[in-house]
């Protein structure tokens, strides 16, 4: 099974140093990283902390079977995910908006607009994804906003669009309330290494966070 993991690399940079050249006499830009200094028998040994580096190990299959189900889930992964992270990034900008708005009504008609929003963007999807697809794209949904995209309707419009949205999802047989749980489930975490590769290789952009709820 394939392994993520991620190593935070402290490199400490070992200098040679003459008896007479003292650190304050020599200053080095490391830009935004941390850098500082160690004492260690009366040698001071300037370090710096480099950025964190994603490791992963290279998908393995059992029979050409798995092989191939690989592929498949990694097509539809790829498909799916930008219209999951474009929800993500449309819902921070709302947000981000609504907790600079006390005004009732604008308050609404942002909300509003940002159904509208989601309405078009996803609404067809429903018709032109297949199932598998669609359950995707449910469950990334969730991945980039933390919310089931029942959850989302609910919230920024009201419960009965959200039963409707329900109801003619669930025609096509995809969830509006699936959670993506990698930890729990098996075919979310292998999602998960499919889209940290993806990002990696830069076949896919990640998300833009531009607003954490407290």
């Amino acid at each position: 099974m394939e392994i993520s993991f991620r190593i935070s690399f402290n490199i400490f940079i070992f200098f040679l140093l003459s008896t007479k050249l003292a650190l304050g006499q020599n200053q080095i830009d490391y830009g935004q990283r941390e850098s500082g200094y160690t004492i260690i028998e009366n040698d001071t040994i300037p370090w710096v902390f480099l950025d964190d580096i994603l490791v992963l190990e290279k998908p393995t299959f059992s029979n050409p079977d798995a092989r191939k189900k690989y592929y498949i889930l990694r097509h539809r992964v790829i498909k799916v995910y930008p219209y999951a992270k474009g929800v993500g990034e449309r819902l921070d900008t709302l947000n981000q908006k609504l907790s600079m708005e006390n005004r009732r009504v604008k308050r609404k008609k942002l909300t509003r607009e940002y159904y509208k929003f989601l309405k078009k963007r996803f609404e067809p999807e429903l018709h032109k994804l297949t199932v598998s697809e669609g359950q995707i794209l449910s469950k990334l949904i969730f991945r980039e906003t933390e919310m089931t995209v029942f959850e989302i309707i609910k919230s920024y419009r009201n419960r009965f669009n959200a039963i409707i949205w329900g109801i003619t999802a669930n025609w096509w047989n995809i969830s509006l309330r699936n959670k993506y749980l990698p930890e729990v489930h098996e075919e979310d975490a292998l999602i998960e290494r499919i889209l940290l590769r993806a990002f990696a290789n830069n076949d896919l952009e990640p998300r833009k966070y531009y607003y954490k709820s407290s």
